[in-house]
């Protein structure tokens, strides 16, 4: 168990406004280098609970990482979930952050300069799609990222992260959801818009952005991805977090 609380999240991060002008959304959504400069304030600004899903990942991280083991952020982006982790988990255990995204992994190379951290950091860029990344590992993290995965090739992914963990290692799994209830599904939507809206995103920028994820981030209902993780051959998998279409998720890999 970690002996204090994570640091707090940084607010100085350039704002988010790629979505404010006239026509942004009509390209896919992209994680390039203009994404990677303003994603920081991005994600503070457009997932609900942003803090308490770092906090309560850095509490279960913890209790699960062994000395001499790997922990992984697959899409780590800026790096800002394994600086959170950094002074919780313990120093004999090495971290590997993995993003498809060039831009994103030189933005987390000098945010975790920066910091100062003493702990060395092993960043890879590379394609969860083709390659078999995960070994000796106690700890997988994956924040808003196996949305981003065809559905195709998500049970492969997933399977090559079990497969890859040590027994009694976790994955712990952030993801936006659809519900299969259309009445619900339309009413979280509009709960997160207004959320998004309150954070100081406009109507414009709201809209725009959905267009531009609508063929990027194809999110599962909340019985298929537990199924998936089942299915992979997790036994113990648990909902450690919601907010209407936002869900957090431990599975257990038993020995």
């Amino acid at each position: 168990m970690p002996d204090h609380d994570p640091p707090p999240l940084s607010s100085t991060a350039p704002r988010d406004e790629l979505f404010a002008t006239p026509a942004a959304g009509n390209n896919d959504f992209r994680f390039d280098q203009k994404t990677a400069a303003v994603f920081d304030d991005m994600v503070t600004r457009s997932v609900p609970l942003y803090d308490e899903i770092q906090r309560t990942t850095c509490e279960l991280a913890a209790d699960f990482a062994v000395d001499g083991s790997n922990l992984y952020d697959l899409g780590c982006s800026t790096a800002t979930t394994l600086m959170m982790l950094d002074p919780v988990v313990s120093p004999g255990v090495r971290f590997v952050g993995v993003d498809n995204s060039p831009d994103m992994i030189t933005k987390a190379r000098s945010k975790v300069g920066s910091a100062g951290l003493t702990r060395i950091v092993d960043f890879k860029v590379a394609d969860l799609h083709d390659e078999q990344l995960i070994e000796n590992a106690s700890v997988v993290v994956m924040i808003l990222t196996l949305q981003f995965i065809r559905p195709l090739l998500r049970e492969r992914v997933v399977q090559r992260i079990y497969d890859g963990l040590n027994d009694n290692g976790c994955l712990i799994l952030v993801e936006k959801q659809t519900m299969e209830s259309s009445l619900l599904n339309r009413l979280f939507i509009r709960y997160y818009y207004d959320l998004k809206a309150r954070h100081g995103y406009s109507a414009v920028e709201i809209a725009q952005k959905r267009e531009a994820l609508e063929n990027v981030l194809i999110p599962y209902r909340p019985e298929e991805n537990r199924a998936l993780l089942h299915q992979v051959g997790f036994r113990h998998v648990e909902e450690t977090l919601r907010w209407y279409n936002f869900a957090a998720m431990v599975a257990v890999k038993a020995s």
